[in-house]
């Protein structure tokens, strides 16, 4: 029963006021002549115990102790409270059994306004108030409102302001800002944190073409082991909310790309008009893919974008191209009529399926045209060379053929080139597909003739030609001339590349070619460093039928461009540059060329046409030259060359590969080829269920 006793007091008072009142019992019991268990049995001398108990814990101040006669009980409270600082008495009673409870009256603290001297002030209720630091606007609860706590947070916590007087802390809290109300903090639940977060990484994934399983066997664990040892354990459970699981992934590729297509067809809705360029290819897995992109102007910008991705599912017909793409405009309510311009590979001479839907595009927007994609004709137009010069690039390319294909042969050429002290370990294979491939192979043979003829078996029928200069000197030409016609072709390529830019690099080979062919005439040859070089190094000079193929092959060429990009009476050369016109462009009427005046009389815009690229400087203008800009914008729409299409289905082989046959890659392309950046925000919202993996 003592110890039963004791059990029911530790829960309430400290060790000391038990072993007082244990002492204190005691010397009832011996006082009495009565043992304690006895005592504790007996019903008439229960209640002088427990007042005597009570007065013991009165006097040592504790909270509360209770004396417990029975566990299967039916409480009944009564209360009687004294005055404040006092303990109060509460008695349970039943029919059988009672217990009997002390408690005190939680104690609380007062605020002082000497407290203003630490840096504190008074937060809440005046009669039970916290403790709020007037320089972090921290809040302490009302147990410390003590001298002594509030000078140990202001010396650990502001130790540069111990010294200031009660004035500073008191100017400080009149100050503006601590009298404003404060701004309520909308802190993100954990499952909305998670969510933004799975949609952020997934965005990733998609723009870098990865397996979709890479967030959970990747990313996840990485991000757990980063914020593990750079902060604790605590904040790297977390990452475990963020659900990055293949299907998870997948899901939020498809609502970011949707989100990415509703923005889009917002700005075509809204547009003045637009361009469009298409292309058709197979996929890894037999596929027929159809990509279109879209040339528009939003704000102050002319931006291009992916406007759909899609398989053909039956037969890849110009009719199939067609009712596909035309499938999407009705479906979100796109205007043919705003459609100014199609891109496609195909001339219009030609027949097929890319021309045949263009033709039916132009049926359906009456005031579209068509343009064949400027670098396909560069790529055909330099495929022309004399007999004596085409024999030599195929011989080049025998050579390379009969080292590449053999895995041997090409292990044993690395192997020599690296103890010859070589600049290059292997050769590159030429490819028809890949134009910029003939230049680079050229250079890439002629800069190891020394090591090739090493190599080179004897009994190769084509061995000699590494010791014909003859042969040499062309293949130097050849090595030059697709070198210089490379750099073009890239200058060509690009965003945001028009018409004008496209025919200012085209107007400038032109003139180069010609040069070149007089230079050759007068047997200069400067302008072909690989040539000249060689010319040095073998310390001869070039045959008269070397110079007569170089020329032909020139002037050829030439000829050749300007029947690919004929030489016309440019009627928009005032979109090029409106301060060089002197009268009224035929495409203009006459309010347009008032206001074609205006614009190239203000200084201002004659400083943002220099600053500004073509594109940038006339959709600037739309607000304060409405009709003119416009023009000058629709004439810069269409696209001149394919180069987003030739990009998006590079970028299409190397998300779907032969590992991944089955992925539905419209919401990869849409992300990684479109200029929009989704809103993960908006996409949240949406949702009616604030669940990680929903």
């Amino acid at each position: 029963m003592i110890a039963h006793l004791l059990c029911i007091l530790s829960y309430n008072v400290n060790t000391f006021v038990i072993l007082n009142v244990y002492a204190k019992l005691t010397m009832f019991c011996t006082t009495n002549s009565l043992p304690m268990d006895l005592l504790l049995k007996q019903g008439s001398l229960k209640q002088e115990v427990e007042s005597f108990c009570y007065q013991i814990v009165s006097e040592s101040h504790d909270q509360k102790v209770g004396i417990l006669q029975s566990e299967d009980e039916q409480l009944q409270p009564s209360v009687s409270k004294n005055s404040e600082g006092e303990l109060s008495r509460v008695k349970f009673m039943s029919n059988s059994n009672k217990i009997t409870t002390f408690s005190k009256k939680p104690k609380r603290r007062k605020y002082d306004e000497s407290y203003l001297s630490f840096g504190f002030t008074y937060f809440g209720n005046r009669d039970a108030p916290h403790a709020q630091c007037v320089l972090c606007k921290k809040i302490l609860s009302n147990s410390s409102l003590a001298p002594s706590k509030l000078r140990r947070h202001l010396e650990t916590k502001h130790a540069a302001y111990k010294d200031k007087d009660i004035s500073f802390f008191k100017q400080h809290l009149d100050s503006p800002e601590n009298n404003k109300p404060p701004t309520p903090k909308i802190v993100n639940t954990d499952n909305e944190s998670a969510t933004e977060a799975s949609y952020n990484v997934s965005y990733h994934i998609a723009l870098s073409g990865e397996a979709h399983t890479i967030g959970e066997l990747l990313i996840k664990p990485c991000a757990k082991d980063v914020v593990m040892r750079m902060f604790d354990e605590q904040y790297s459970k977390k990452i475990d909310a963020v659900q990055l699981s293949n299907s998870t992934v997948a899901r939020r590729i498809k609502d970011l790309a949707a989100d990415i297509e509703e923005e889009l067809v917002c700005r075509l809705k809204i547009c003045d008009g637009f361009s469009l360029q298409l292309d058709e290819s197979a996929d890894v897995s037999g596929l027929a893919v159809l990509l279109v992109f879209v040339r528009y102007r939003f704000n102050k910008s002319i931006e291009e974008d992916l406007l759909l991705c899609e398989s053909l599912q039956s037969n890849a017909t110009g009719e199939e191209i067609f009712n596909c793409i035309n499938s999407f405009m009705q479906k979100h309510e796109i205007e043919w009529e705003k459609c100014v311009d199609v891109c496609s590979d195909a001339s219009r001479a030609m027949d097929g399926k890319i021309a045949e839907a263009v033709t039916l595009i132009k049926y359906v927007a009456p005031e579209s045209t068509s343009s064949h994609c400027l670098l396909y004709r560069h790529a055909l137009a330099v495929k022309t060379m004399p007999t004596s010069l085409k024999n030599v690039l195929d011989q080049a390319v025998q050579i390379i053929n009969y080292i590449k294909a053999r895995p041997h042969q090409s292990r044993l050429l690395k192997i020599l080139c690296e103890e010859m002290g070589a600049q290059h370990t292997a050769l590159l294979l030429n490819t028809e597909v890949r134009w910029l491939s003939r230049g680079k192979v050229l250079v890439r043979l002629f800069e190891l003739r020394r090591e090739l003829l090493v190599f080179m078996d004897s009994a190769f029928r084509l061995s000699d030609c590494l010791t014909n200069s003859s042969w040499l000197l062309r293949l130097a030409y050849l090595a030059d001339i697709f070198t210089k016609l490379n750099e073009v072709n890239l200058s060509m390529q690009g965003k945001n590349v028009t018409v004008f830019t496209v025919f200012d690099k085209m107007s400038s080979l032109l003139r180069k070619l010609e040069f070149w062919a007089s230079s050759v005439e007068e047997e200069n040859f400067d302008c072909f460093p690989t040539l000249s070089d060689f010319l040095t190094e073998i310390n001869s000079t070039v045959d008269k039928d070397i110079c007569s193929a170089i020329v032909q092959h020139l002037r050829g060429l030439r000829s050749t461009l300007l029947k690919y990009f004929p030489v016309t009476n440019d009627s928009h050369a005032w979109v090029r540059n409106p301060f060089t016109v002197t009268v009224k462009p035929a495409s203009l009427v006459a309010r347009d060329y008032e206001s074609l005046i205006d614009l190239t009389s203000d200084s201002q815009v004659k400083q943002n046409f220099s600053e500004l690229s073509l594109n940038g400087f006339w959709s600037s203008l739309i607000q304060e030259y409405p009709s003119v800009a416009r023009r000058a914008v629709r004439v810069l729409l269409p696209f001149a060359t394919m180069h987003l299409c030739e990009t998006g289905f590079s970028y299409y082989a190397a998300t779907k590969t032969k590992y991944r046959k089955r992925l539905d890659a419209a919401p990869h392309m849409r992300i990684r080829l479109s200029n929009i950046t989704p809103n993960i925000k908006r996409i949240c919202d949406k949702k009616t269920q604030k669940h990680c993996s929903h």
